[in-house]
């Protein structure tokens, strides 16, 4: 269980592109230069703290709207009650998933 919600933390974090907790990094922009013919994601060599957003990376709109439909979910009262409480509305994230609720997200 803990690997299924370290996966689903990591997967999570890097699509609501939330800051210090995903993978995509100065470095690995740069070796997407070197491994893959993605021009689109590279790091313009001018200006290398401006990295271009990836497509996968959700719009502040999309978030909104995950974490609305996440707090307007209900559930007969239980361990899946409390997803409704790991949405942050004013940061747009999700945090406090214990390994039962992650599961049941999934």
């Amino acid at each position: 269980m803990d690997i299924e919600k370290n996966v689903f933390d990591n997967i999570f974090n890097i699509i609501m592109d939330i800051k210090g907790r995903r993978n995509d990094n100065l470095n690995a922009r740069k070796d997407l230069k070197i491994i893959c013919n993605r021009p689109k994601l590279e790091v313009d060599e001018q200006r290398p703290n401006a990295m271009p957003k990836a497509v996968y990376t959700l719009t502040k709109k999309q978030k909104r709207g995950i974490c609305k439909w996440i707090r307007s979910l209900n559930f007969p009262n239980g361990d899946p009650s409390n997803i409704v409480h790991c949405a942050d509305m004013i940061e747009l994230r999700i945090y406090g998933m214990k390994n039962h609720n992650c599961h049941v997200f999934m």
